[in-house]
């Protein structure tokens, strides 16, 4: 047989498996693409990015404004009774936030503590003092609880050199009025008597419940990301487990054994992560009972909203999940602060779990005033989850043998 006649068999065979080879392949898509559970992942995808970006568009859109800006709280401490009225007066006036006098540094620093404020400003009693003397260097002491979102202290920041400057401005003009007065002074004299004043005032700034690295920032945004995708697969996994189960258990025995699942489960998962929090070196400043009691309670209230949508709807409450995930994550205070969001995401906020394990989990890693609002707030919602899914339960109409 000649070369070229070995080449065309050759290539015959070639052309013969790559058609071989497109049409199992064209059979194995089709086989895929007439499952519904191949659809509903293509769709659930599509849905991830539409869900995400009209949710986080929206939801972060004019974060930053100077309306929402002012949605920040700083308390102003004055100790100082000559000049501090009147620097006080200067920086309500001229700070973008909100600003509340506040008569003592003790209430001041509480209200810090329970985010309440942002920030405290105080201007120590020898304030005046020291800015009337050239010699002298006076300061502005500032107290940020870190123990926030994770925006706040650069926020804050910047609105310290902000204060600062300003402050300084004030003195240097007050300095300059005192030292120069009417007198007629010579060149070397006034620049001299410029060099005196450049620098009047400086920054002290005290950081309470300080956050150990980007790490531990971030961790009450991964503790609730992970608990509610858990919580989302759990109830997807249980809906499904419930259809095949069909009557060979009545409504009420799935419904209990659905439950006794969340709550083991949640027992369990709250551990693993509270453990693996420990072995990495996660911060915790109320110890580990306390973040693992408290993660256990808000991961079982994720269950119990994941399992509501998908026992009124079945495996479409799967996109009523995705929505309630993104709105916690732009609205649960773990990136920024509650008080920047608009009017619809901040009241939204204030009726989702994570915003209550967003508060309670800074609470217990960084330090706070306690977990007993959050706990209840979610304990509130756990509850109304619970009737809401028996009232659903009661309602369902089933065959009579499955009573």
């Amino acid at each position: 047989m000649s070369e070229s006649e070995n080449d065309q068999r050759f290539i015959g065979l070639q052309n013969c498996t790559k058609k071989g080879f497109d049409l199992v392949m064209k059979n194995a898509l089709i086989t895929f693409l007439k499952k519904p559970t191949t659809k509903a992942g293509i769709i659930t995808a599509i849905m991830f990015q539409i869900i995400f970006s009209l949710i986080w568009m929206t939801g972060y859109d004019g974060a930053m404004s100077a309306d929402r800006m002012k949605n920040l709280k700083v308390g102003i401490v004055s100790l100082d009774t000559q000049m501090g009225s009147a620097v006080a007066e200067n920086l309500q006036e001229s700070l973008p936030v909100q600003t509340l006098l506040i008569a003592d540094e003790a209430t001041a620093k509480t209200q810090l503590n329970e985010r309440k404020l942002q920030m405290v400003i105080t201007i120590p009693s020898d304030f005046s003092e020291l800015v009337m003397n050239p010699d002298k260097i006076a300061r502005l002491h500032y107290d940020i609880n870190e123990s926030n979102a994770a925006t706040v202290k650069s926020i804050m920041g910047t609105i310290v050199g902000n204060v600062t400057s300003s402050v300084n401005k004030q003195a240097i003009a007050l300095g300059a009025k005192n030292l120069l007065g009417g007198n007629d002074l010579t060149e070397q004299q006034v620049a001299s008597a410029a060099d005196s004043l450049s620098e009047r005032i400086t920054s002290d700034i005290s950081y309470s419940n300080p956050v150990n690295g980007m790490n531990n920032q971030m961790l009450p945004m991964m503790m609730v990301l992970a608990g509610y995708i858990g919580a989302m697969l759990l109830s997807l996994n249980l809906q499904q487990s419930s259809m095949m189960i069909g009557g060979q258990l009545s409504k009420w025995e799935q419904f209990a054994a659905r439950g006794i699942i969340n709550i083991v489960s949640s027992i369990v998962v709250s551990l693993v992560g509270t453990s693996l929090l420990v072995a990495l070196g996660g911060q915790m400043e109320q110890g580990f009972i306390a973040v693992w009691g408290f993660q256990a309670l808000f991961i079982l209230t994720f269950m119990f909203v994941s399992q509501l949508f998908l026992m009124l709807f079945g495996n479409a409450g799967m996109l009523l999940n995705i929505m309630t995930l993104s709105s916690q994550l732009v609205t649960s205070g773990a990136t920024l602060p509650r008080e920047l969001l608009s009017d619809f995401y901040h009241g939204l906020g204030s009726i989702l779990p994570a915003t209550y394990a967003v508060e309670g989990s800074m609470n217990l890693l960084y330090g706070g005033p306690g977990v007993g609002h959050s706990s209840l707030a979610l304990l509130f919602i756990m509850i109304v989850t619970l009737a809401a899914g028996a009232l659903a339960v009661l309602l369902r109409k089933v065959p009579e043998r499955e009573q």
